[in-house]
């Protein structure tokens, strides 16, 4: 029975292990894909066999060698006493071990081999690069490619050496083939030889190991990368006297083993390892201390300039365009006349903060959720581009009734995009919503102009089984009716999402894939019925693009009547010559990743990065598709050689869709963390470090506006349609500012010292064709100035102005939270504005942080407004000549700020009922009198009897009256904000 049971057992592990990979194929087949599976997978196995039967063969004939070449008679002594009772005891199963050691050591050897299959595959599908480097003159593919391959193969192939070795010497001892003697150390002729051969394999191999070693100083890490004085004038020229040392000793070796002599090749060793530690070590430190050290600059400026223009381009660096700017502090009215595009899209509605305000007034059930940081895009509305916050309303499955068939039958899918103006809200401080409602309407479109069902999202459930035969009644929940109503909508999936799981076999292989007796059992499956997994967009990509490095942030996107989500996909490497490594988590960190609202890359070396692919993937039938965007990037068209057919040009992409790109955030937080020292190319410079910058620190997480060093701390990149000094017209574009290096630990000068700005808009209104100016990267350079103000000073001064200060504890009255929203950097008005949105959120359950003012500062001046119209006014002169998006809202009663929706499950209207102010006794309706401080007074009284009353009503448990009290609480508040801004005369000062 036993050898029963391990057959059966063995061929039940072989057929789950199998249906995995046939539900993968699967998987594939259905994407259009199934060459990546088959490539990948293929090359893993070949490499495995290769490196298996070379490591097995090895040590195989090595102890097939030295077990036939054994002495048949060894001298008696107590030690080869002891062998031959070892040998008594192993022979019973010798065979087993000649055949097991090597089998399991070459299962060892394939699976690490395995691993390094991207490298074989990028070496044997090369694309040269037309550059060389300047100290071998070597093509930039031969570091790229060639030489991380010729690195693993030189050093698997000495660990098989090694390992031979090992098993050669112990063989040999053990049988006798080497002894220890009274005269000292015996070796049979047989064992000498077998030796030898290996010891001149290894120091051949070793040889050539530094012969490459001379290449490698290029990619060498210290103080500056690549090969200094010390590794061009000692390091290499001795590397390759040891190169030649090793072969005229790997000779010696094989010369010993006929004649019988250990003298020479042994003297020969040991001349070699004195030379290796002189040569290798001693040798260029002295170079380094007592002819570098002294005349540094003099002797390091050459390979310091190939640092600098080596890591710009590997960088994409040497393309940023650098402007001198000397921003005035002094603002003159009408000053922003000429900036209109950009003030007129200046974003108030903070993407990190509004979730919530998405949450409350659009979710509509509690099965449907925002992700809690939006993304912010553009949209052209009725003939001008404008910025938007957007998000789709994905299932939420928390939310869905327990049970196999509603959470994997019934509901399936999120529904609809929810889109908001960027740059205005409605009077009471609540998003401007451009697309919304159930059904999905708005200016983006509708259900008869584009798909709204979201199958594939961030949080979309494990897996989903859809579909059924025509005229079946649809099963899935689709979407309420409308707003308002109980009922729900039904829908069949029409798509083709997912591999179809009609016959029983496949229902087995993919209940066995997801360990469920319901998918095999259920009557819900049908023989149309298709399962969708790996939904969300990042590893979807991931998976049909293993060679990719993913942004961290997908983002949806209507196009061409549906919605896709659209990924970066980089090119990286770490082996481009003299380019600086960056670790890309550390770089891409920042105040957002710190909290968890965006993913940083992953803790990877790299010093070489190309925004090589646009990806898209459909949010209904997940269809993937992956555009060359940088078709010239020789990484990108090496990895085009291997997958010939999963690569498509970006000139099949369409207007539509082009009109949507951006430019990528992780690889701008990448670029910007170089060019705050890689702006300098001046060599004296970039030496002494005196032009090096930081990324300052985000000033809303810090408490009392200072920065910090911290890479967790650092101010994220802000999207912003921008037109930059000296442009012609404005962009979408990803911006940052600088501020002075200081060492770690040290209070930072937070003075402006330049302005980074990438232009994201690709398109140009035609399919295929992309924008010229798209990527383009200019840099503000105003670090001739001290006086600059900074954004973490702005935030002082924010803070720090008494009206602001009393406005916001006005705010603050009845337990409401003020919110500071992001920071905005400006290059503006011949000067740098600073923008900050507050918003205001309650203390109950439903609330929702809403706008309630706009902080601007210029210089030292500072406006504090409900709407940017009116606070630009403030700092600029009374007119500032700026167009926004909010000056329609100038003069607009604004409702009552703080007010949530009504108390529920979030089911019912879309939009929150607004309560109607209550007239204070004795004033006119709204409480106002003909004197400002007096309704300022009269409105404080108000408040702080609202506030008594509430407690009283929550203490006595009467909840409708602690409401109705809230209610008079924020009517109050308002009315002191308005007669508090009455009596200072609207200056804000």
């Amino acid at each position: 029975m036993i050898p029963t049971i391990i057959v059966v057992a063995v061929i039940v592990i072989a057929f789950v292990y199998l249906s995995q990979v046939y539900a993968d194929v699967l998987w594939y087949q259905q994407l259009g894909f199934l060459e990546v599976f088959v490539t990948e997978n293929l090359s893993r196995i070949v490499l495995f066999v290769v490196a298996f039967l070379v490591m097995a063969g090895a040590v195989y004939f090595s102890l097939r060698i030295a077990f036939r070449s054994r002495p048949i008679y060894a001298p008696d002594s107590a030690i080869q006493d002891n062998l031959n009772r070892y040998q008594a005891q192993l022979e019973p199963i010798r065979r087993l071990l000649m055949l097991g050691i090597p089998a399991v050591l070459g299962a060892f050897a394939g699976t690490a081999a395995s691993s390094q299959w991207q490298e074989v595959l990028l070496f044997l599908n090369q694309e040269p690069f037309g550059k060389s480097d300047p100290e071998f003159n070597m093509d930039y593919a031969f570091y790229m490619f060639t030489l991380p391959f010729l690195s693993f193969v030189i050093g698997f192939l000495i660990s098989v050496v090694i390992i031979s070795a090992i098993a050669t010497i112990l063989t040999h001892y053990l049988y006798g083939g080497i002894r220890l003697e009274e005269k000292g150390l015996f070796t049979t002729k047989a064992a000498r030889v077998q030796i030898a051969v290996v010891a001149a394999l290894f120091l051949a191999l070793q040889g050539l190991n530094y012969w490459l070693d001379r290449y490698d100083t290029l990619l060498n890490q210290g103080t500056w990368a690549g090969a200094l004085y010390t590794d061009v004038n000692a390091v290499i020229p001795t590397k390759a006297i040891l190169a030649v040392a090793a072969v005229i000793v790997a000779i010696l070796f094989i010369a010993s083993a006929f004649i019988g002599r250990w003298r020479l090749p042994l003297i020969g060793t040991a001349m070699l390892i004195i030379t290796a530690l002189l040569a290798g070590g001693v040798y260029p430190s002295v170079v380094q201390r007592f002819q570098v050290r002294p005349s540094e600059l003099s002797l390091e400026g050459e390979y310091i300039d190939r640092n600098i223009e080596l890591t710009r381009e590997a960088y994409g660096l040497d393309r940023v365009e650098v402007e001198a700017y000397n921003p005035t502090d002094v603002p003159q009215a009408g000053a922003l006349g000429d900036d209109g595009e950009t003030t007129a899209n200046i974003r108030l509605l903070d993407p990190n903060l509004v979730s919530d305000a998405f949450s409350q007034l659009q979710q509509f059930r509690q099965y449907y959720q925002f992700p809690e940081t939006l993304n912010v895009d553009r949209y052209e509305i009725d003939g001008e581009v404008q910025d938007t916050v957007i998000a789709v309303r994905e299932l939420d499955t928390n939310g869905v009734p327990d049970g196999w068939v509603n959470e994997h039958v019934f509901y399936t899918h999120g529904y609809g995009v929810v889109a908001a103006a960027g740059s205005t809200v409605q009077p009471d401080g609540r998003p401007s919503f451009l697309q919304s409602g159930i059904p999905s309407t708005g200016v983006l479109g509708d259900e008869s102009t584009y798909e709204p069902r979201i199958y594939f999202g961030e949080d979309s459930p494990e897996y989903s089984v859809v579909g059924a035969p025509e005229g079946q009644d649809p099963a899935e929940i689709d979407r309420p009716q409308n707003e308002n109503s109980d009922d729900e909508s039904r829908t069949t999936f029409s798509g083709d999402g997912g591999p179809n799981v009609g016959n029983a076999f496949n229902r087995l292989v993919y209940a066995l894939k997801f360990q469920s007796t319901d998918l095999l059992l259920s009557n819900q499956v049908n023989s149309e019925s298709q399962i969708l997994y790996d939904r969300d967009p990042v590893e979807r990509v991931r998976k049909v693009a293993p060679y990719l490095t993913l942004d961290g942030n997908s983002y949806p996107a209507i196009v061409d009547g549906r919605v896709k989500w659209i990924i970066d996909g980089y090119t990286t490497s770490a082996n481009f010559p003299y380019s600086t490594q960056q670790e890309l988590e550390s770089a891409t960190q920042d105040s957002q990743t710190a909290e968890g609202l965006a993913t940083a890359l992953p803790a990877e070396q790299v010093n070489y990065i190309r925004n090589a692919v646009k990806a898209t993937v459909d949010a209904y039938d997940g269809s993937v598709n992956l555009y060359a965007w940088d078709d010239q990037d020789p990484v990108l068209k090496s990895w085009q050689n291997v997958y010939p057919a999963s690569l498509k040009p970006y000139s099949d992409m369409s207007a539509d869709l082009m009109a949507h790109v951006r430019y990528p955030e992780d690889l701008f937080k990448v670029q910007r963390e170089l060019l705050a020292r890689y702006h300098v190319t001046s060599t004296d410079e970039f030496y002494n470090n005196s032009e090096a910058w930081n990324v300052p620190s985000d000033p809303g997480e810090s408490t009392d506006g200072t920065a910090t060093t911290a890479a967790t701390d650092r101010q994220p990149p802000f999207y912003l349609t921008l037109q930059m000094p000296n442009q012609d017209e404005a962009a979408f574009s990803l911006t940052t500012p600088y501020i002075p290096f200081v060492p770690t630990g040290q209070t930072p000068r937070n003075v402006l010292y330049g302005f980074l700005a990438a232009n994201g808009d690709a398109g140009t209104g035609e399919d295929g064709v992309k924008s010229e100016n798209y990527g383009r990267l200019t840099l503000l350079d105003s670090s001739g100035r001290d006086s600059v103000v900074g954004p973490g000073q702005a935030q002082n001064l924010f803070n720090s102005d008494t009206t602001v200060s009393q406005e916001l504890n006005l705010l603050r009255q009845g337990a409401s939270e003020v919110i500071n929203g992001n920071l905005l950097t400006l290059p503006i008005g011949g000067g740098i504005a600073y923008v900050q949105p507050v918003y205001v959120q309650s203390s109950g359950s439903s609330s929702f942080p809403v706008l309630r003012r706009v902080l601007v500062s210029f210089g030292d001046n500072v406006g504090f407004a409900p709407t940017l119209a009116e606070a630009l006014d403030q700092v600029f002169g009374g007119e500032s000549g700026a167009t926004t998006g909010d000056q329609d809202n100038v003069g607009e009663t604004p409702e009552d700020p703080a007010t949530p929706p009504a108390e529920g499950d979030g089911e019912g209207e879309g939009a929150t009922p607004t309560p109607t102010p209550t007239p204070s006794e004795g004033g006119t309706p709204g409480g106002t009198t003909g004197d400002p401080a007096a309704d300022l007074r009269t409105a404080l009284d108000d408040a702080n009897q609202a506030i008594e009353d509430g407690n009283a009503a929550l203490a006595d448990g009467d909840f409708a009256a602690y409401g109705e009290a809230q209610d008079r609480l924020q009517d109050a508040l308002q009315r002191a904000l308005d007669a508090e801004e009455r009596v200072s005369g609207g200056s804000g000062q």
